[in-house]
């Protein structure tokens, strides 16, 4: 049996889901459950082994559709200049040296090839490109060899993709690309197959898939219905990772589902099970099928993270010191924290803010620090493992106006952090219970974003004038319990079998 988790793309700064996804393979690991994670996207900013292994994952758990159908395995790069220059056909003629590049230049053939070093590792190559007479005629990019390359032509002063050839170890041609603006045509040795759709179409014939084995669809944007058609004999699961529905646009009679789900609710009778990451999501998905749909799907709740143990400080908590973690996107809301907490300093002086992630909005919320001079006390700390950061502060602030989860948040009360947050579904009212281990605020978004901020200011002086934080403390490591990976591991293995024996 082999669990097949799908999703799209996967970058240097994760989101939730592919955070909840590494969660699972170290779950199936303990079970011992053979797992596959499945990315779909085209994937040519960096070696995707990169990605994955960045994150956490195991080089043979990843499929990468692009590279399913060579005979290159996943791997790190480790393709070098030497390597490089010795597939040179002709001599070249200068070399310019720089931080993260060297280029190559053939004066005699007007040609110019620049390789470009891996960003964690400058003593290999991801890729190469190749100029010629100023215009890209080529990218070439490497594993321990020559993955794929991408052929450009020149049109309206810009250089256009129209072939990319996936190759073998030994160079042989595993299949082709022909590109024509959006659409795309894969050519194999013994068929030729029409689009996107119809290549995760082949992918997933190709999986000979029996009634032993679990497809998991963790996202299914423009792919939802391929899936869907394909995936059978196998169990068809689909996580839902976020709010499901529009609450204003919902009535007695009509239920707007957030359109990341729709396909998946419309088409619940072939859908063996839902899974949802809190207890309450699980109960209002169940209310919204009973009264809204004729169906009736298996609904689990499960976290999507979990919790190896608790995190108990070796030295004193840094008083006053306030962290938060996320994307810096919108919807996170961090520029709204850094106007709390400078708010909050004029009563409480010695406040310290550390923010961990990146993301869109980082530009923007370091102008927020600058423009107040408080580039001593709030910091932008980018992006690490806090598995051993979180117990050194003293209480946990997020802004989020809504998480399907929040893999931080169950994090930071796993560190015993007192928490401040917005009271709304489902990760905060989860993690953050109100008066017991810290404070939920009444959010409403028609509200003055000032007022707001006022608020998030006000509860931050609220948790810093308390006597004694141990209280609140010690009801986070109270929460944190059902997170701990044994309680976890068991919900999945119950699903397993559950779903098995149907």
């Amino acid at each position: 049996m082999t669990i097949y988790n799908f999703n799209l793309g996967i970058g240097w700064a994760s989101s939730g889901v592919e955070y909840a996804q590494l969660y699972r393979a170290q779950i199936f690991r303990k079970l011992k459950q053979k797992a596959k994670f499945v990315f779909l996207d085209l994937i040519t900013g960096d070696n995707i082994e990169h990605l994955t292994q960045n994150i956490g994952f195991v080089d043979d758990e990843i499929i990468w559709i692009y590279q399913y159908f060579s005979d290159i395995k996943i791997e790190p790069t480790s393709y070098t200049l030497t390597q490089l220059e010795t597939s040179f056909s002709k001599v070249f003629d200068r070399v310019e040296k720089h931080e993260d590049y060297v280029r190559y230049i053939f004066d005699k053939d007007n040609l110019m090839i620049t390789a470009y070093f891996a960003k964690k590792n400058k003593a290999v190559i991801e890729r190469a490109e190749y100029a010629s007479r100023g215009k890209l005629i080529r990218k070439d990019y490497y594993t321990h060899t020559k993955l794929f390359s991408e052929y450009y032509a020149p049109r309206d002063n810009r250089a256009y993709v129209y072939e990319r050839r996936f190759f073998n170890q030994d160079e042989s041609i595993a299949f082709e690309e022909i590109v024509d603006g959006k659409s795309a045509m894969f050519r194999f040795k013994d068929q030729v197959i029409y689009g996107k759709q119809g290549l995760i179409a082949y992918f997933l014939q190709s999986l000979n898939l029996t009634k032993d084995d679990t497809i998991i669809l963790d996202r299914a944007t423009n792919i939802g219905n391929t899936i869907f058609k394909y995936s059978s004999p196998a169990k068809l699961g689909v996580v839902v990772h976020a709010e499901h529905f529009n609450d204003n646009q919902t009535d007695a009679q009509n239920i707007l589902w957030n359109n990341f789900y729709e396909y998946q609710f419309d088409q619940a009778k072939k859908v063996d099970f839902f899974i949802t990451a809190t207890i309450v999501q699980k109960k209002l998905l169940r209310y919204h099928f009973d009264q809204y749909t004729q169906h009736t799907p298996r609904i689990v709740a499960i976290p999507v993270g979990n919790l190896d143990k608790l995190q108990v400080p070796v030295k004193p908590r840094k008083q006053h010191a306030l962290i938060t973690a996320s994307r810096l996107a919108d919807e996170k809301h961090v520029d709204w924290l850094v106007s709390a907490v400078i708010k909050a300093k004029k009563i409480i002086p010695d406040i310290t803010f550390d923010i961990y992630g990146r993301g869109g909005d980082e530009q923007k919320i370091r102008k927020i620090i600058n423009d107040n001079g408080a580039q001593n006390d709030i910091k932008l700390m980018g992006h690490m493992n806090l598995t051993q950061i979180y117990q050194g502060y003293d209480a946990y602030i997020s802004a989020s106006t809504s998480e399907g989860f929040g893999l931080t948040l169950m994090e930071a009360v796993g560190s015993g952090l007192p928490m401040i947050g917005f009271d709304v579904r489902y990760g905060n009212q989860t993690f953050i219970h109100n008066e017991q281990n810290g404070y939920l605020i009444t959010y409403d978004k028609t509200d003055d974003v000032t007022n707001t901020i006022n608020k998030l200011a006000d509860h931050i002086v609220k948790i810093f004038k308390k006597q004694e934080l141990s209280d609140f403390q010690q009801q986070s490591y109270q929460i944190a319990q059902d997170y701990v990976v044994g309680d976890v591991q068991q919900k999945w293995d119950d699903l397993i079998n559950e779903v098995l024996n149907d």
